[in-house]
């Protein structure tokens, strides 16, 4: 596995429950700030091990099309630690929204 994929694994794990971050976000916390795409491939592949439900677009959709991880799943957990998701998978990202601490990104 490379280094940013674990970069990228670390950083979501750290996401509290209730909170949702962009995938631009991770990837620029984890040094590759054009890389969103690839933080969703990651989560694709290695989601298991992480909270990969609380990783949105930046625009406040879940926007998953992953047969195995899909967007109703995505929007059931989310539910599930209180994120209220719109029936059109829109989540407000200002009010859920986490900054990690030491970056403030």
């Amino acid at each position: 596995m490379s280094k940013f994929s674990e970069d990228v694994l670390t950083i979501v794990k750290q996401i509290p429950s209730g909170k949702v971050v962009s995938y631009g976000q991770v990837a620029l916390l984890a040094g590759h700030p054009r890389a969103a795409r690839q933080v969703g491939c990651i989560l694709h592949f290695h989601g298991e091990e992480v909270p990969w439900w609380r990783v949105i677009n930046n625009a406040g959709r879940i926007s998953t099309k992953c047969i195995e991880h899909n967007a109703d799943l995505q929007r059931e957990f989310l539910r599930e630690e209180e994120v209220e998701v719109g029936e059109d998978l829109s989540v407000d990202i200002a009010f859920y929204r986490w900054y990690f601490p030491e970056t403030g990104s």
